[in-house]
């Protein structure tokens, strides 16, 4: 089912990412291609491969025809991500999860078979700073500790572009067993700024054999994009 079928369906989930940090290192191909699905082709631009490490706020979560859903609607959210093409379609591939919502984690390993984490996140807000640490529970090693803030106007990224090629993707493939599947998004562009960061601990991609380049990463800011999901189909 190509996308445009798939969207032709009735939309599942509507939910808000807010005060997002896209973090993104340039990453050696043979390091990251042994760990994707063989189904999946890693996608690259101009030969390069990226990761990316996204904090963030998840918000006002509901089910089509329901309310915002009671204890599970608003949580910190923090992904480990590398992009991926199938078919044609360019999407997100997620190594990991981590949530702050126990329940948020079940529902979606259950929903969407997505590598989901419990961690204890901290997510405040000083100013147009935000101060975010999460540690993932039972692998206390796993942690991200660092502030963030905009610095620019928001801008939309032209077609073309790196910061369009990394922030404008409207799905996300995951894999079950030996079956693929892909869930569509949409949303409107991405509200992109230019960012700063300092970030004192971030051991996210070790359990994945990944060492990350000791260069900056590219950052963009993103104060809110809200969201329509589909169910997953297979692929």
């Amino acid at each position: 089912m190509n996308q445009e079928q798939s969207r032709a369906r009735p939309w599942r989930m509507e939910q808000s990412w807010q005060q997002l940090l896209f973090a993104h290192w340039p990453i050696r191909v043979e390091a990251v291609r042994p760990l994707l699905p063989d189904s999946l082709q890693l996608d690259l631009y101009e030969g390069e491969a990226w990761i990316g490490i996204v904090p963030f706020m998840m918000r006002n979560i509901r089910l089509r025809h329901l309310p915002v859903f009671p204890f599970t609607s608003d949580f910190a959210e923090l992904n480990v991500r590398t992009y991926v093409v199938k078919d044609g379609i360019p999407g997100v591939y997620f190594f990991s999860l981590d949530a702050s919502n126990l329940l948020a984690v079940k529902a979606a390993k259950t929903l969407y078979h997505l590598p989901y984490y419990h961690a204890r996140i901290s997510s405040v807000r000083e100013g147009a700073v935000i101060q975010y640490k999460s540690a993932r529970y039972g692998a206390e090693n796993i942690q991200f500790r660092g502030s963030y803030n905009p610095l620019s106007d928001p801008y939309t990224a032209q077609a073309g572009t790196l910061d369009h090629w990394l922030t404008e993707r409207y799905c996300l493939y995951t894999n079950h067993g030996k079956q693929l599947f892909r869930c569509d998004i949409m949303h409107d562009p991405w509200p992109l700024q230019r960012a700063e960061a300092d970030i004192e601990t971030n051991t996210m991609t070790t359990k994945l054999g990944l060492t990350l380049p000791t260069s900056n990463p590219l950052l963009h800011y993103a104060e809110r994009v809200d969201v329509r999901t589909w169910g997953l189909v297979k692929v």
